[in-house]
C-alpha cells in the first residue's frame, strides 16, 4: 500500500471512529428502557424492569395512573378488597419508584427507532434508550350522533368524575352497555335527578354482577335495543334528544321541561392512543397495535402492553399481567443489547418532576401542620433550584376560608426557597368575583400574566409548579416553531381557563396556556377552579372542563372545550 493510500485510510478510519464516538450517548444520560404511558401497564413494566436493575423512565403526559384514576371504586383487582383507581395506581407507582424507576411528566412527540440506540422526542427534550415500551392505553370514543360535536362541553360529556357535578338536579342520559356505562350511571345518581341508560344490545355486555347495581337502582331506567340518533338545543344547553328502537325502528323524542336542560354521557368504549406509532408499526383495522409472542411490535426494540394492544378483555388485571410478561421479555432484549453495543446505562439523572401532584391530590396537613409531605418538599426543591429568576406570589384575598387556605399554601411553598416570596395585595385591586387569587409576578412587581383563582391543589398543583418554572426560566422545552409563534403574537389576548381539581384533562391545557403567556407579554393565562366560581361557569355555559375562553383585544371571545397542548392552543389563538 502506498504511503498516500495508507494515510487516507488512517484518516478515514479516524473520522469514522470519531463519528461513532460522537453518536454514542453518554451512559449517564442513557436509559435501558423508556416507557410511554404511566397507567397500570406502564407502572407494572417499570416495577419489573427496575427491580431487575435496568434503568427505566416512565413518561406520562397527564396523570400517573392512567384512565383508571377516575374510577371511584375498584373491587375486582385480585388481592385488593376495594380501592379507588387513584389509590391503586399510586401504590404501583411507589413500588416502581422504590426499585429506582424514574418518572417524567411530558408529551412524547416522536420516535426514532433506527439503530441500536432509540430516540424518544418529548416536550421536555430528547431521550436515548435501548428499548421502548408503548403503554399509552386508549381514550373515550366519540359516538357520532347528530349534535355530539356541537354540544360537546355544553351538555355532552365523557367523564362522570370530571363533569358529573355540572348536572346536579338535572336529568341525564347515559349511552353505552359496557362496564363503564353500568358503573358511571350509578355514580351519576349522586348528582342527577334521574338517569336513563341507552343500551344498544339486549343486555349489558359486562359481567352481570357489574351491571346489577345499575339495573336495580331506583333512580336509573335502562332501555335495551336502543340507539341515540340526535340531540339538540340552544346556546344554553341540550333541550331534546331522539332515540330509536333497533328492533322495531320506532323513534322516541325526549323534550326537557320548559326552562330546563339535561346531559348526555357517552361511554361506548375507547380508541387506542396509537397516533404516535401510526406508519411506524403494524396496526389492526381498529387501530390497535399488533405484537408477536414477546409483545414486540413490527419495529425492532419497540414493545407494547396494555389497552393499546389487541385484547379481548380490557381490565387493570389483564394490563398488569401482560405488562409483567412483556417486561420479562424486554429484560432478555436489553441484556442482548447491552452485550452487543457495550452500552450500560448508569446512575439516574435528577429531573424536575412532581409525582405527588400528578396523582390529583390536594396535600393534607401533616402531623406538624404542614400541607406538604417531606417527599413533596424534596421534589419541589429540585424544581426551585433550577429557577433562574425570583418570583413574587401576590395574593388577592377576602375573609373567606378559601383565602385562608390559599395564603397558607403559598407561604409554605415560599418557605422552601429564596426564589419565591409572598405579598398580600391591598383590597380592591381585583373584584370580589375574582377572589381569592394568586398572581405570579416578577421581582420588580410586574405581572407575568399567570394567575390561579382558588387554591391550586389536586391535579392543578403540577400545573402551578410548572407555571412557576416557566415564568422564572429556563422553563420547559418547547418546539422552535411553537416558541416563534408564541413570541410573535401581536395582539393582547386574555386566556381564561375553567378547571376542576379532580379533572385529569385540565393540567395539560393550563400548562400550555401558561407556557404561551410566559413567552409572550401580550398574553395572560388565568385558571379558575369552577367549584368556587360558579358565576363564571354560568356565564360561559360550561358543562365540561377544561373550558378555554380566548378574549381578543376587540372584545371578541372564543370558547372551546377539551384538552389542548401548546401547538393546539396556538392554532386557536394565532
Amino acid at each position: 500500500m502506498s504511503e498516500k493510500n495508507a494515510s487516507e485510510k488512517n484518516a478515514s478510519e479516524k473520522n469514522a471512529s470519531e463519528k461513532n464516538a460522537a453518536a454514542r450517548p453518554d451512559p449517564k444520560s442513557l436509559y435501558d428502557a423508556v416507557i410511554i404511558g404511566g397507567g397500570p401497564a406502564g407502572l407494572t413494566a417499570a416495577l419489573y424492569l427496575a427491580r431487575a436493575r435496568y434503568r427505566v423512565l416512565v413518561v406520562e403526559r397527564e396523570t400517573f395512573g392512567g384512565q383508571i384514576t377516575i374510577t371511584s371504586e375498584v373491587v375486582n383487582y385480585p388481592g385488593v378488597l376495594s380501592a379507588s383507581g387513584a389509590e391503586l395506581t399510586e401504590t404501583m407507582r411507589r413500588q416502581a419508584e422504590s426499585f429506582g424507576a424514574e418518572f417524567l411528566l411530558a408529551e412524547v412527540t416522536g420516535l426514532d427507532l433506527a439503530g441500536d440506540v432509540k430516540r424518544v422526542s418529548t416536550s421536555r427534550g430528547e431521550l436515548s434508550c435501548l428499548a421502548v415500551l408503548l403503554a399509552t392505553g386508549a381514550s373515550p370514543r366519540r359516538l357520532g350522533f347528530a349534535g355530539e360535536e356541537d354540544f360537546r362541553g355544553r351538555g355532552v360529556a365523557y367523564c362522570a368524575t370530571c363533569d358529573g357535578e355540572f348536572f346536579t338536579g338535572k336529568r341525564v342520559f347515559v349511552v353505552g352497555g359496557g362496564f363503564a356505562a353500568a358503573e358511571e350511571s350509578v355514580f351519576l345518581t349522586k348528582y342527577a335527578s334521574h338517569v336513563t341508560v341507552l343500551v344498544r344490545g339486549d343486555d349489558f355486555t359486562c359481567a352481570p354482577a357489574a351491571a346489577e347495581p345499575a339495573k336495580s337502582h331506583p333512580k336509573i331506567d335502562v332501555l335495551y335495543n336502543t340507539e341515540l340518533v340526535e340531540a339538540g338545543g340552544d346556546e344554553v344547553g341540550l333541550r331534546h334528544l331522539r332515540y330509536r328502537n333497533t328492533r322495531t325502528g320506532e323513534e322516541t323524542t325526549y323534550e326537557a321541561p320548559a326552562g330546563e336542560t339535561f346531559g348526555i354521557f357517552v361511554f361506548v368504549g375507547y380508541a387506542p392512543a396509537t397516533e404516535l406509532v401510526r406508519g411506524i408499526v403494524e396496526l389492526d383495522e381498529h387501530g390497535y397495535v399488533l405484537t408477536d409472542e414477546r409483545q414486540m411490535t413490527s419495529a425492532d426494540g419497540l414493545f407494547a402492553a396494555g389497552d393499546v394492544c389487541v385484547k379481548t378483555l380490557r381490565q387493570v388485571a389483564t394490563a398488569v399481567g401482560q405488562a409483567a410478561q412483556t417486561a420479562t421479555d424486554m429484560e432478555r432484549y436489553l441484556k442482548a443489547a447491552q452485550e452487543r453495543t457495550g452500552l450500560v446505562p448508569q446512575s439516574p439523572v435528577s429531573r424536575p418532576h412532581v409525582p405527588e401532584a400528578a396523582q390529583g391530590k390536594r396535600p393534607a396537613a401533616q402531623d406538624d401542620g404542614s400541607l406538604l409531605t417531606p417527599e413533596m418538599r424534596a421534589q419541589l426543591d429540585t424544581v426551585f433550584s433550577r429557577m433562574e429568576r425570583p418570583l413574587v406570589l401576590r395574593l388577592h384575598l377576602d375573609d373567606g376560608p378559601v383565602s385562608t387556605e390559599l395564603r397558607a399554601y403559598m407561604e409554605e411553598l415560599a418557605a422552601l426557597t429564596d426564589r419565591l416570596s409572598v405579598e398580600v395585595a391591598p383590597s380592591g385591586e381585583l373584584s370580589a368575583g375574582e377572589l381569592p387569587c394568586v398572581r405570579v409576578c416578577r421581582e420588580d412587581g410586574a405581572w407575568t400574566g399567570l394567575a390561579f383563582h382558588g387554591v391550586p391543589g389536586g391535579h392543578e398543583f403540577t400545573s402551578f409548579v410548572l407555571g412557576l418554572y416557566n415564568a422564572a426560566g429556563p422553563g420547559q422545552p418547547i418546539a422552535d416553531a411553537d416558541r416563534a409563534a408564541a413570541e410573535g403574537i401581536t395582539e393582547d389576548l386574555q386566556i381564561t381557563l375553567l378547571v376542576s381539581l379532580s379533572c385529569t384533562m385540565c393540567p395539560d391545557t393550563v400548562v400550555a396556556a401558561q407556557r404561551i403567556a410566559a413567552l409572550s407579554p401580550r398574553v395572560t393565562a388565568e385558571a379558575y377552579d369552577v367549584a368556587h366560581f360558579g358565576a363564571l361557569r354560568d356565564r360561559y355555559r360550561a358543562m365540561s372542563v377544561p373550558c378555554v375562553v380566548i378574549r381578543h383585544a376587540d372584545g371578541r371571545e372564543r370558547v372551546t372545550f377539551g384538552k389542548k397542548g401548546v401547538a393546539q392552543l396556538l392554532e386557536e389563538i394565532v
